[in-house]
């Protein structure tokens, strides 16, 4: 179980690639992990949201997990997502994730279902029961219409095994409030780009960032500077990658990074259901900035 330092600076995650039949690319999935390594990532993260996890079937879930751990082949950690609002069944998915090799687990609120505070402390409980694997819990009421409040997170830190927050409530006065009560120990992570600078500054330990499937050097100096308390420094960074943060939400998140990372060659640009292809309009102002920012010839 991991307390402390792994899970330190920019973690990606990831985009779940899909080939003409939408099955999953396995040969692009292995590229993007070794893309991301080259350019120095601190940590992966596969099957989150970005990862289109609620349309993957439990094999699939399973699968990018799996070719993820042996791609990365231990040179960072890997954070497998294991979350839904059915808690007998993220149980069984937690389980399933531990037995693959990943440092952690990321689980997300229950979504849909809303359940109360002492449902949340009594859902993550279970789950950290059922597991010996380290757990970050994943706050974003923006998708769950279920905000995790301050004082359920310090109740499920006292778990051993619960050692981290993803923190993308976008209220930063929440978020500064939980930097407050945590211990020293429990780790703080962004899960917004734009607020990465002000939540490392309020005591936080890094980022599980979108837009670094597509500039994750340039999200690892981020935080790197933050993390050094060099912030004049890490706002000129900030700056320049400002628009390119705003363009990856111009629709609904993986669209724009999957057709930025289509446009760059990485992947191919499929998706599932009920998510589409990005808006022409929007995809011209994307390929835009990302033109501006070198990545495209």
């Amino acid at each position: 179980m991991i307390k402390s330092n792994s899970f330190r600076g920019a973690g990606t995650a990831l985009v779940t690639p899909f080939d003409s039949k939408n099955n999953v690319d396995v040969n692009a999935l292995q590229r993007l992990v070794d893309f991301q390594i080259d350019q120095g990532i601190n940590f992966l993260v596969p099957c989150g949201t970005t990862g289109e996890s609620a349309t993957l079937s439990f094999e699939e879930h399973m699968e990018v997990i799996e070719t993820v751990v042996k791609q990365t082949k231990g040179r960072v950690p890997v954070i497998g997502g294991a979350g839904g609002y059915n808690t007998e069944k993220v149980i069984e998915m937690a389980k399933a994730v531990e037995k693959l090799g990943v440092d952690a687990l990321l689980s997300v609120t229950p979504y849909y279902n809303k359940p109360t505070q002492e449902g949340l402390y009594q859902h993550f409980k279970a789950i950290a029961n059922a597991v010996d694997t380290s757990i970050i819990l994943y706050n974003v009421p923006s998708r769950t219409q279920c905000n995790m409040l301050p004082d359920t997170v310090v109740r499920l830190a006292a778990i051993e095994n619960i050692i981290a927050l993803k923190a993308a409530s976008g209220n930063i006065s929440q978020i500064g409030e939980m930097a407050v009560k945590k211990t020293d120990d429990f780790i703080l992570l962004s899960g917004d780009d734009p607020n990465t600078l002000p939540i490392i500054a309020l005591g936080g330990s890094g980022v599980i960032s979108v837009i670094s499937n597509q500039v994750p050097a340039d999200i690892v100096k981020l935080t790197a500077l933050c993390l050094d308390g060099q912030f004049d420094r890490a706002m000129e960074v900030q700056k320049r990658l400002y628009k390119l943060m705003k363009l990856n939400f111009i629709e609904v998140n993986p669209i724009p990074v999957k057709a930025g990372l289509a446009m760059m060659g990485l992947i191919d640009e499929n998706y599932r259901l009920p998510l589409s292809v990005m808006n022409e309009s929007n995809k011209a102002l994307l390929a835009n900035e990302l033109k501006n920012l070198g990545l495209l010839s």
